[in-house]
């Protein structure tokens, strides 16, 4: 145990503890960052509202209402949409349709999404200290190629983008994009690092045994990640990549 974490503080943007993570991604080179948040906000304000309502319309015209619980029927996740019903009726043609429709949704906002500050500038400086990098994330990897190759990111990713697939079971808080990441890039799990922003993100490291570090814009956002027991949690990414090594090759 470090002597940070000894302390059993919590501070944002802890800078021992950020030298630590530094200093493992860079000797373990091997980073993994969720989407949606570390790299950029894919539905910024609330907006994927109207997204979930369409799923909660195409269950309904299905005659299907009745598979939605109420945290479905609420929600602003079309996530929580599409979950809920394959629980319900896994598989199927329902699931596929919502499917097809929330990839349309990611990807057209995917192509507005403002990018995570300081997101950029982490990536290509991990990248130049010859760390291997991939995303895994519960959003359609159609997304992340978009928005990637908007912001000129995508050959820092190129052919490592793990999201969801057709069976929604295996979103996180299970750890399957974790692991298909870890095989993909031919690494161990000690060998790498992930950034997230969600308690799920938190859990699916702690379940495919990745050290993580949270993500979060302020304090606030922060609190539940560290009540889930996160080390780290850092606003300021840019302040991650002044503490990368630059190369001298």
């Amino acid at each position: 145990m470090t002597e940070y974490e000894q302390a059993g503080h919590r501070r944002l943007d802890d800078p021992g503890r950020m030298r630590e993570a530094v200093q493992r991604a860079v000797s373990g080179r091997c980073v993994l960052f969720d989407f949606d948040g570390p790299l950029c906000r894919l539905f910024p304000d609330d907006s994927s509202a109207p997204l979930a309502r369409d799923l909660r319309r195409i269950v309904a015209r299905r005659d299907a209402g009745e598979l939605l619980t109420p945290e479905a029927r609420a929600s602003i996740d079309p996530q929580v949409v599409l979950r809920t019903v394959d629980q319900a009726r896994p598989g199927g043609e329902l699931v596929a349709e919502l499917e097809r429709r929330l990839v349309e949704g990611e990807e057209a906002a995917a192509t507005i999404a403002p990018p995570t500050p300081g997101a950029g500038l982490l990536v290509r400086r991990l990248a130049e200290a010859g760390v291997r990098l991939a995303v895994a994330t519960n959003n359609s990897p159609a997304a992340v190629a978009t928005y990637l190759r908007r912001v000129s990111l995508h050959e820092y990713f190129e052919g490592h983008i793990h999201g969801r697939t057709d069976d929604p079971k295996r979103l996180k808080p299970d750890p399957d994009s974790l692991c298909r990441a870890l095989v993909d890039l031919e690494a161990e799990a000690d060998d790498a690092l992930m950034i997230g922003d969600t308690i799920t993100d938190l859990d699916a490291a702690r379940e495919a045994k990745v050290a993580f570090v949270g993500y979060a814009r302020d304090e606030e956002e922060a609190g539940p990640l560290w009540d889930a027991g996160a080390q780290l949690v850092v606003s300021r990414l840019g302040l991650m990549s002044a503490m990368i090594p630059v190369s001298l090759s």
